[in-house]
């Protein structure tokens, strides 16, 4: 019966099997999620340790930086075990790193969109922003990009363990993420894929909105202005929140939709090592470099003396 020759465990056949080609590969990996770990460890303890970044604005930056903390370790030590030594992942070990990758990958995706709130409410409402951005108010933006998290999850996970894979266990990617596992399966999917469907653009559309209404209306504030110096200031605390949401939604978008455009792993692979990877080693050197507050608290955390002293600042 299909159920009793149902896998126990899968092989990633991510990468190459070279292994000149190996050794080169992990010694990237490693040093990109070593970066990752301090870069983004430096930034949470810069912000909690500085009085003067105790604010909304980098209260969400600290939970981001946990955030990317999570997503790199979820999927970058398992690759760097298939690149040394064994490629194996038992059954209930691929599981769990799918069911993982959606709680952190759909967490930041809404926790992006609290920080376009969070500029919004800051550029559009000044006067009321303390008010509207309150210790409670914040808290409750990171609980619920978590528990929203939590939910995609569950509902996406659980129908999985019900799937057989009887014909094949061998996993063309470095990690176990739905796209390249559901198809493995010998049972119908169709429920699968369209809950997934359900889900997942419900998620993208959702957060992707409450981010465009607030840079549309963040773009007409700014446009009022009269002073060329109040536009580039008030643009400049929104850059390396955009470039974040770039990278990460157009990664992600391609990752999990592209199957559909191309049968490509590579260009699969190039995707996934894009948003689980490359974006959360990134976050904290584009928030170090186009955040003057967080550049300069960088520095006297590092021992350097900053040239101009100067009070809190949002830029």
């Amino acid at each position: 019966m299909e159920n009793q020759t149902s896998a126990t465990y899968f092989v990633l056949l991510g990468f190459t099997e070279n292994p000149v080609v190996q050794i080169f590969l992990f010694l990237i990996f490693l040093c990109m999620y070593a970066a990752t770990l301090m870069g983004n460890m430096v930034i949470m303890t810069v912000i909690r340790g500085n009085a003067h970044l105790h604010s909304p604005m980098y209260f969400l930056l600290s939970h981001l930086s946990f955030l990317d903390v999570c997503i790199s370790s979820v999927t970058v030590p398992r690759a760097l075990m298939s690149l040394c030594s064994s490629r194996t992942i038992s059954y209930y070990g691929c599981i769990a790193q799918t069911c993982f990758l959606f709680l952190t990958v759909c967490s930041e995706v809404f926790l992006l969109s609290a920080m376009a709130y969070d500029r919004y409410a800051a550029i559009c409402k000044p006067l009321y922003y303390a008010q509207i951005m309150n210790r409670e108010f914040c808290r409750g933006l990171v609980g619920g990009a978590w528990a929203i998290g939590f939910m995609h999850s569950l509902v996406n996970t659980l129908p999985l363990l019900k799937l057989m894979f009887c014909s094949s266990n061998v996993i063309r990617h470095f990690s176990c993420e739905f796209p390249s596992l559901v198809p493995l399966s010998c049972t119908d999917t169709f429920t699968i894929w369209v809950t997934f469907y359900i889900t997942f653009t419900t998620v993208g559309l959702l957060s992707f909105s409450v981010i465009l209404v607030s840079y549309i209306h963040i773009i007409s504030t700014v446009l009022k202005m009269h002073s060329a110096e109040a536009k580039r200031k008030t643009f400049s605390t929104c850059s390396s929140h955009l470039i974040v949401v770039v990278l990460y939604y157009s990664s992600g978008l391609f990752r999990y939709f592209g199957s559909n455009i191309t049968s490509s792993v590579i260009v699969e692979e190039l995707f996934s090592i894009q948003y689980s990877i490359a974006t959360p080693l990134l976050n904290p050197i584009i928030y170090s470099l186009k955040t003057r507050t967080v550049k300069e608290a960088i520095k006297n955390l590092l021992g350097y003396k900053p040239l101009i002293s100067h009070h809190m600042s949002y830029t």
